[in-house]
Formats: structure tokens, C-alpha cells, sequence
């Protein structure tokens, strides 16, 4: 295929998507399987699309790990998990005036939405009682959007949570439901289906995304990101596997930069008018050209996740500031 011939293409794609129009499943595959040549006029076609819906704001994420370890899950990826051996910390759900704290940090690092994540299969009561409790408080408080990610949801914990003032809730589907039994056996991937549906009847923004890398195909991918535009998500953090020593997953290896850009650009293209959030992995998997994943997704973390180590917050405000990109505050 000629530079022109796939830039015209490329263009195409994003008419489709800004036209309301699903792509094929082959159209997806394009994409994915395009020469590394073809990224940039790709990301351009991507960043047409986003531009529209998001103009060249960025919106800024903040994660606290509320409550670490001691979870009784098997998630091939997770260093919490029980399957893990990875030295990381292990704590109860953090107190109030820790998880305010936190809430005042995602402030100062101009995060527009603080999410309050615990490990776990779902929230006990108590652990629920002590979420709502500062939830409260922060909403009385401070202007901040507040995200929850606690795991699968019992009836009436989902109704508790909204009640209290949080805005979204966080349960990604991780990989494609063929993939899944290969990640994890404690749940199925139904049932994280069931809890995002869940959250969108209590009136919660669903948040739920993906992670890359973990031994699914090219078709599986576009499975992946057709799912959450049926599944209806505000927002898709797009996880890129940091494979972790100790973890089931530790020999992965990494998503190629260009080809996780290629990824950034698909799910733009099935997802257009979505939240699309470069997460976890970035700076392992897109290391230089972090600043090009912008030009596709709208939305980062800042700071670091759950138990690895994000990019310095400020080279983070630098790489917004250098596209020429503008932090939006306060922003769901």
C-alpha cells in the first residue's frame, strides 16, 4: 500500500467514526495490522476524531491503592493477586484522613478525577461504610470528581455508592471473553460485565477498559474494543501489561511502541466519543513516544498505579504543555 493510498484510508476510518458509523472487523484489523510507516498518517486520522470530540484538552487521573494485597483473586497480571510472589505491600483498607489526603494530592498534581481502588473481589460492608464515609467528605469538600474501583458489586452496594456521590465506577473487562479463562478463574468475565451494567442503573458513569499484552490475538483486540463500545463505557483506561516478577505473566515481555500506538488508534475509531485514558504500562510499553498516544487518547494517569511507579508528574505537565495540549481540571 502506497503513503497516499493508506492515508486516504486512514481517512476514511475517521469519517466513519465521526459519522456515527461502526467499523468492520476487518477495517480493525487494518489497523492493526499496518505498516510502521502508516502509523503517523494513522495517528492523524485518530487524532481528527478526537479533536472533535475533545478539542486538544487532557483530562488527568489520579489513583490512590486504598487498600493493598491480601486478595484472593488469581489474575495472572496482578502482583496483589494470590497467585503473585512480587514483594509489594499488603494493608486493610486505608482510613479516612489517608484516603483525604490522597484526595488533596490528585488536587495538587491537577488531576480532575480521583479513583479510590481497593484489591479485592468486592467490597465487605465495613470497607463499604469506610468509602462512603469519605467519599462524603471529599464531595462536602473539594472539587473533585471521584471514581471507585472495588471489585464486583453486591445488590445494594452499587446504590450505596452513588448515594454517597460517586461519579464513576471502575471495572475493567481486561481481555477478550475467549482470552479471559486464561487471566483469571476466580470470576468470569460475565460477571464483570454484569457489575459495569450494574453501576449504569444506579446512574454512575461505567468506567471499563482493557489491558494489552497479555497473549491475545490481533481479532481478539478488535473483540476487545467492540465489547466496550456495546458495553457502552464512558471511559476506557487502556492498560498496557507491565509484566511483574513474581506474577504468572512475568515472561509477556512488552507491547512495541508502535504497535500499542496502532491500539491507542483502533479503539478511537470503535470508541470515538469515549473517555479513552493511556493507563497502566504506558511508560514501559510507549516509553519515548508517550507524547504521540495523546494524539488518540484524551485522558492519562498521573503519578503512579497500584504498585508499580508512573512517569515524574511534572515530565507529564511538560509533555502536554510541549503538544500544545491543555490540562482540562475538574474534568469526569
Amino acid at each position: 500500500m502506497s503513503t497516499n493510498a493508506a492515508k486516504l484510508e486512514w481517512s476514511a476510518l475517521s469519517q466513519k467514526a465521526l459519522n456515527g458509523e461502526s467499523l468492520t472487523v476487518e477495517e480493525g484489523l487494518a489497523v492493526l495490522e499496518a505498516d510502521n510507516d502508516e502509523v503517523l498518517p494513522l495517528m492523524q486520522a485518530a487524532f481528527q476524531v478526537r479533536k472533535h470530540f475533545y478539542g486538544k484538552k487532557v483530562k488527568l487521573n489520579m489513583i490512590i491503592n486504598a487498600k493493598s494485597g491480601l486478595c484472593p483473586e488469581d489474575c495472572g497480571y496482578c502482583s496483589q493477586s494470590i497467585v503473585s510472589t512480587a514483594p509489594v505491600q499488603k494493608y486493610t483498607l486505608l482510613d479516612k484522613d489517608t484516603l483525604l489526603a490522597g484526595a488533596r494530592e490528585a488536587m495538587a498534581r491537577k488531576a480532575g478525577t480521583y479513583c479510590i481502588v481497593a484489591a479485592g473481589k468486592g467490597p465487605t460492608e465495613k470497607e463499604l461504610d469506610q468509602v462512603v464515609d469519605a467519599v462524603k467528605e471529599i464531595r462536602d469538600t473539594m472539587p473533585l470528581k471521584i471514581c471507585a474501583c472495588l471489585g464486583i458489586l453486591k445488590d445494594g452496594q452499587a446504590e450505596r455508592l452513588a448515594e454517597a456521590g460517586v461519579h464513576r465506577y471502575n471495572h475493567n473487562l481486561n481481555t477478550s471473553k475467549a482470552n479471559y479463562p486464561s487471566i483469571t478463574t476466580t470470576h468470569t468475565y460475565d460477571q464483570r460485565v454484569e457489575t459495569v451494567e450494574k453501576v449504569k442503573t444506579y446512574g454512575m458513569s461505567p468506567c471499563s477498559g482493557v489491558i494489552i499484552g497479555m497473549g491475545e490475538t490481533n481479532q481478539e483486540i478488535v473483540e476487545m474494543a467492540f465489547a466496550l463500545r456495546e458495553l457502552d463505557a464512558d471511559s476506557i483506561p487502556m492498560n498496557f501489561l507491565n509484566a511483574i516478577p513474581g506474577t504468572p505473566l512475568e515472561n509477556a515481555g512488552r507491547t512495541p511502541a508502535m504497535k500499542a500506538l496502532k491500539v491507542l488508534a483502533l479503539f478511537r475509531f470503535i470508541c470515538p466519543s469515549k473517555e479513552i485514558r493511556v493507563a497502566g504500562g504506558r511508560e514501559v510499553n510507549l516509553r519515548t513516544l508517550q507524547p504521540l498516544s495523546l494524539y488518540a487518547a484524551n485522558s492519562l494517569f498521573v503519578g503512579d498505579y497500584l504498585t508499580t511507579a508512573g512517569q515524574d508528574i511534572s515530565s507529564d505537565h511538560l509533555m502536554i504543555e510541549d503538544l500544545g495540549f491543555e490540562i482540562e481540571l475538574n474534568a469526569l
